[in-house]
């Protein structure tokens, strides 16, 4: 991704569930470093990607853990197609 673009909303979700993806079971704070944001802010898009199905929350003792659903992995190989293609498009 360039960084002179501002990751979208999309963007952002295909990180998360990356990130979670790579890491099998993943905390609230592993999912914010690796996503590169704010854990206020990571919470947030958690909890929408759990809502929505894409995550899975899992309690393991006293503490949260997400895991990549079927469908959230899917979005993920899905969305890095879709990227493909619009990279393709912005080549000069």
């Amino acid at each position: 991704m360039s960084s002179e673009r501002k990751r979208t909303k999309y963007d952002i979700y295909a990180d998360i569930v990356e990130m979670v993806a790579k890491k099998d079971l993943c905390s609230l704070t592993r999912i914010s470093y690796g996503a590169n944001m704010p854990v206020d802010r990571a919470k947030t898009v958690v909890n929408f990607l759990v809502s929505h199905g894409f995550l899975r929350e899992m309690v393991l003792g006293d503490r949260k853990k997400y895991r990549a659903t079927k469908w959230g992995l899917e979005y993920l190989e899905t969305f890095k197609h879709v990227r493909k293609f619009f990279a393709a498009l912005e080549e000069k």
